[in-house]
């Protein structure tokens, strides 16, 4: 925790992930931020009491340096950056679909990249990250991530190829199960309930439901047929679902968010 981190483009989640940090005991003297607007840099400032600089000063000054922008935004960073990054530095990026060996193109050889897709529970110290190592990366960058991500959540280390697959599962996951809440709650009101009291219904049940399947170590097919009695409502609702190819809608969505990660990292922006 000696080592100086910068996180680059201080958004919500790289706001998140500099709370976490804090949280996990790295001194605010050792982090760094940037941001586009000057008085984001100052609320960061006086908020966490880390400093802030240009890019350009953290790629001189920091050891790690995170690149938490969005993918269209990298192209541009990456052209400010690599005059001023050496080898020795660490550089993580969170950016969906952006390559390693893109990144490390654009920088001068040698410096070890580590890529990372986070999710945006990391606002509540859930997330899960997914880390990869870039050719010049080590087990020791691999951990230093790992500790960095750790403070937000959880970490899987997977190779590479897999990170269009975790994006479409992991990295745009929470999106899915917030529109299937929207859902169920528009149901509630149909079948009569007031809005909020069907939100805390639902929210409380996904709550329990999602403990039940990390603490329980059943598979999840044996936890819904603990609920599914013969003939109940449950296996009429799991009907309905059935006829609705809910289950075929969900692998052909997660199939697009996969694709759409590719396209991404060829630069495919439309």
């Amino acid at each position: 925790m000696s080592q100086k981190v910068a996180v680059l483009g201080t958004g919500k989640i790289g706001e998140a992930l500099l709370s976490g940090m804090l949280r996990g005991g790295w001194p605010a003297a050792d982090l760094l931020v940037t941001a586009r607007r000057a008085d984001r840099a100052e609320e960061l400032r006086a908020r966490y009491g880390v400093t802030p600089v240009t890019n350009a000063e953290a790629a001189k000054t920091a050891d790690t340096l995170i690149l938490t922008v969005k993918p269209q935004d990298m192209g541009a960073l990456l052209d400010e950056l690599a005059p001023h990054v050496p080898a020795d530095r660490l550089v993580i990026s969170g950016a969906a679909g952006i390559t390693t060996a893109s990144l490390e193109e654009r920088l001068i050889a040698g410096v070890p990249v580590v890529r990372v897709m986070t999710n945006t529970p990391a606002l509540v110290d859930e997330a899960m990250s997914v880390i990869s190592a870039g050719s010049h990366a080590t087990a020791d960058h691999l951990a230093h991530a790992e500790e960095i991500f750790g403070s937000v959540g959880k970490t899987l280390r997977v190779p590479e190829s897999q990170q269009d697959a975790c994006t479409a599962l992991s990295g745009s996951g929470p999106a899915y199960f917030f529109y299937l809440v929207e859902a169920m709650t528009d149901a509630g009101i149909l079948l009569g309930l007031p809005r909020d009291k069907a939100h805390d219904l639902i929210v409380q049940s996904a709550i329990g439901a999602a403990t039940m399947l990390r603490d329980s170590g059943e598979h999840p097919v044996k936890l819904r047929e603990n609920v599914t009695s013969p003939a109940g409502t449950t296996i009429s609702a799991i009907r309905e679902l059935e006829n609705h190819g809910v289950r075929a809608a969900l692998i052909a969505a997660l199939e697009a968010a996969r694709d759409r990660s590719r396209e991404l990292a060829a630069g495919t922006k439309d």
